[in-house]
């Protein structure tokens, strides 16, 4: 099996060691490179060729939101797992609007970091339920809406349905659970949701439904 090739962007030396050597012990996983800042890590990717970039945000010089559009923007095909912190929230969205695929707390487990590099580089998003949920609080807290609001026509009254759950974090299962259908018709529905929306992965999903007004606002 090819292991996942992984570059580690953090201006903290610690961090980026404490996942080095966690990763040493994983045959499925290579730390291919570390940078310390945003500049760093774009002249690292073309050279080292990684799947995934674990992210910091807040690193001198150029920050982790302007180092992941620039990475998406490119040809490396990398996807990008930001690295956040509790209190990042307002950062939180323009990452994910940069075309990060999802982002990691950093009191996470260190094993729960490497599984969320796996589940990246497979193809899908980090979006587990309960910080998609702290997301879509913060989108609502915000005192103004979008400027432009997103179309998102040709949707079956179903599937924008679907999509303003999946924008409210809910996962496959509860979806299954609240519309009363099988988990294999909730993966069904957002898969088509994707295609339809040009959306790369879950998360994306979230942004256009926010986007699109269809996530509820607080006060």
């Amino acid at each position: 099996m090819t292991p996942v090739r992984v570059l580690l962007v953090d201006d903290q030396p610690l961090i980026r060691a404490g996942l080095r050597v966690l990763a040493a012990d994983s045959p499925d996983l290579l730390v291919v490179g570390e940078a310390g800042t945003g500049e760093e890590a774009l002249d690292l990717v073309p050279r080292v060729s990684p799947d995934v970039v674990v992210m910091d945000i807040r690193m001198p010089g150029m920050d982790g939101i302007q180092a992941t559009a620039a990475l998406t923007a490119g040809a490396s095909g990398a996807r990008v797992l930001i690295l956040t912190t509790f209190d990042d929230d307002d950062y939180v969205y323009a990452a994910l609007r940069a075309g990060a695929s999802g982002f990691l707390v950093k009191d996470m487990a260190l094993e729960e970091i490497l599984g969320a590099i796996r589940v990246v580089a497979s193809g899908d998003a980090l979006i587990a339920p309960a910080v998609t949920r702290r997301l879509i609080a913060e989108f609502a807290r915000r005192p103004e809406p979008p400027t432009k609001r997103r179309a998102v026509g040709g949707l079956t009254e179903r599937e924008r349905e679907v999509l303003t759950l999946v924008g409210q974090g809910l996962t496959n299962a509860e979806l299954a659970a609240r519309l009363h259908i099988s988990m294999g018709t909730a993966k069904a529905h957002v898969a088509r949701l994707l295609a339809k929306l040009e959306a790369r992965d879950r998360v994306q999903l979230v942004i256009v439904a926010y986007e699109a007004g269809l996530v509820g606002r607080t006060g």
